[in-house]
């Protein structure tokens, strides 16, 4: 893999899964190299050239990518399942046309290559929950779903029509030390590690019995990596691919945590989180991720819950 003469522009950079992806991307590519951009300035300061960026503003982001010669987008600004159905329209809106911003600028050959994160969500009731195929029913209860499902089929008519290189994973719910969770429904599983830590109880917001397939951090970011870094041929599916992670429900992983720390406690309320939960799949075949370019897991449930807890306790 050459990264000469690349750069690279980081959309939606302070979120869950682009604060960790800026670091991973600046060792590849050299801080200079990666340009992390969103609405607000990095709590943190890093040696990278931060832009201020509304996704919504399509002429800001044509600015930043010619000043700095970008070939490379990460388009991770979105509105997660959990908030988007509180603001729906918006979130319609921020998810459709901040895609389209970029596609285009794919389209007219500004830049060469764009990874836009799909999801689990773009599931819904009538598909089949256990082992959920790459190709099945795919009828989305929620806006942030609805979005998900018609990005992807964009991100393929672009490819298909213009040429655009686009790539996309279907994240499951991901599990990160490094930042707070960001409203999506799949959170608690990110929550129950600092209330374990901090009050030795949670009260989860999901059944004790809800399982949802789930990904450490670290897997989701090197699986976004691999599938970027991997020959143009190997890609065939220009939507998005499956990701299996391990699945898991709250009591399974309350069950986990208490090996860590014993007195720990669960309680159980479901709130509106649950139906958006029940209409997602509990486990993901993504047999054509590894025929295709070679994904592999790393963490199981063991793994992952000892290695929030003790970045956590740090």
């Amino acid at each position: 893999m050459s990264t000469k003469n690349e750069k690279v522009l980081i959309i939606g950079a302070g979120g869950q899964i682009g604060l960790e992806l800026t670091a991973e991307l600046s060792k590849i590519y050299g801080h200079k190299n990666v340009v992390p951009s969103d609405l607000k300035e990095p709590a943190v300061a890093t040696e990278n050239t931060f832009e201020k960026l509304d996704a919504l503003d399509g002429k800001a982001l044509f600015e930043i990518v010619k000043k700095h010669g970008i070939t490379h987008v990460y388009h991770l600004a979105a509105m997660l399942s959990a908030t988007g159905e509180q603001h729906p329209m918006f979130a319609w809106k921020l998810n459709m046309e901040s895609l389209f911003h970029v596609l285009d600028l794919g389209k007219e050959k500004h830049i060469k290559q764009i990874y836009w994160p799909s999801s689990i969500a773009v599931f819904g009731p009538t598909t089949p929950q256990e082992n959920t195929p790459q190709y099945t029913v795919m009828e989305p209860s929620t806006i942030y779903g609805i979005s998900k499902q018609a990005g992807e089929r964009w991100c393929e008519w672009y490819f298909k029509k213009h040429g655009v290189d686009t790539r996309s994973i279907r994240y499951p719910g991901l599990i990160g030390w490094k930042s707070a969770p960001g409203g999506g429904t799949t959170d608690y599983a990110v929550h129950i590690f600092h209330e374990a830590l901090k009050t030795g109880t949670y009260e989860s917001f999901l059944s004790e019995n809800t399982a949802l397939p789930m990904m450490h951090m670290e897997d989701a970011i090197r699986a976004t990596l691999e599938i970027m870094h991997a020959p143009a041929e190997k890609i065939k599916i220009r939507g998005a691919y499956n990701l299996a992670g391990i699945s898991f429900s709250p009591k399974q992983i309350a069950e986990e945590i208490k090996k860590h720390i014993p007195d720990f406690t669960i309680t159980y309320k479901p709130d509106f989180r649950q139906a958006i939960a029940d209409s997602w799949p509990k486990s993901i075949n993504d047999a054509e991720a590894k025929k295709d370019w070679g994904w592999n897991l790393h963490y199981d449930l063991p793994k992952l819950v000892e290695n929030m807890l003790v970045n956590l306790k740090k």
